[in-house]
């Protein structure tokens, strides 16, 4: 088998997180966390590790780098990783990373987007221990993330979409299956 690069994509509250967890528990791949670009420029200019200087942050790499930021900031860290195996992106979020990955990796990069209804999510996270969001958050989140962000695009181009409206265990059968899938061709 080539090695993999494999994203996993959703909206707030759709199981990326869990999803993820769970991948990184099995099968052993290196994790590459997005935001940890982020907090590490946070942490390089000398503020505190928070919602707000996360935000500022983000916005400032995106206006230097473009919507595909993230990408491209981490992009040493996943091809050095990606030499020694199979990896994993946690938090990408653009189409502009989508394309930069596309085009490093190519055919060995694939995504699987997990997608829960508006409904499930929006009980998901108002239930959250951490920055839980009520309705009307949630509404405004997922329309800024597509708009802004242009995350309904690594969505619709997704290789393997899971639906994930039932238990843990539903979530990690079907994970199973993909990785099946992802392992035969």
């Amino acid at each position: 088998m080539d090695k993999i690069l494999l994203a996993v994509v959703g909206l707030p509250g759709a199981g990326k997180t869990e999803a993820t967890q769970y991948l990184v528990e099995k099968t052993k791949w290196e994790k590459i966390y997005f935001g940890q670009g982020v907090i590490d420029e946070v942490i390089r200019r000398g503020q505190e590790v928070n919602e707000a200087n996360e935000r500022t942050v983000r916005e400032d790499l995106r206006k230097q780098h473009g919507v595909g930021a993230m990408a491209i900031i981490n992009m040493d860290k996943i091809k050095r990783l990606y030499e020694a195996g199979n990896v994993i992106i946690e938090s990408m979020y653009s189409w502009e990373e989508y394309l930069e990955l596309k085009k490093q990796f190519g055919g060995a990069f694939k995504v699987l987007a997990v997608y829960s209804s508006p409904q499930v999510r929006t009980r998901r996270m108002s239930g959250r221990a951490v920055r839980p969001l009520t309705a009307e958050e949630l509404v405004s989140r997922d329309y800024s993330q597509i708009e802004n962000l242009h995350q309904a695009g690594p969505i619709a181009r997704a290789d393997f979409t899971i639906i994930n409206e039932g238990s843990l265990e539903d979530l990690h059968k079907n994970i199973d299956a993909v990785m099946l899938k992802l392992h035969e061709g």
